[in-house]
């Protein structure tokens, strides 16, 4: 059985750090929740700074969600394999989450509630 998945706006201004750079900065950050699973936050592909990221060959398909590719993050010591994904044509019901990529937060990755 499918679980239920919630999509909701975030309030207030988020970021994204890898390797201690700001990658990304929005106001507009989304946070999808699926059954047990931790809430995962999508943030809008115009508030990336994408010239840092690079996709990679590595999909997944959600029955739910649908296809996902994902990104690699350049940095300067050495890029961090796999590390955000998107659904660049959602399904029907998790139209909210295109254009939109989220990342997996690590020891060189953190989202940042900054207000």
């Amino acid at each position: 059985m499918a679980q239920k998945i919630k999509i909701r706006a975030l309030s207030g201004t988020w970021a994204i750090r890898a390797a201690g750079a700001v990658i990304a900065e929005t106001r507009s950050a989304l946070e999808l929740i699926e059954g047990q699973s931790l809430p995962v936050m999508y943030f809008p592909r115009d508030d990336i700074a994408m010239a840092f990221l690079d996709y990679t060959q590595k999909t997944t398909h959600c029955p739910q969600k649908g296809d996902a590719r994902y990104f690699s993050i350049i940095t300067k010591n050495k890029p961090i394999e796999n590390v955000a994904w998107s659904y660049e044509t959602p399904a029907k019901e998790m139209l909210l989450i295109k254009q939109h990529l989220a990342f997996h937060p690590n020891e060189k990755i953190t989202i940042e509630h900054l207000e």
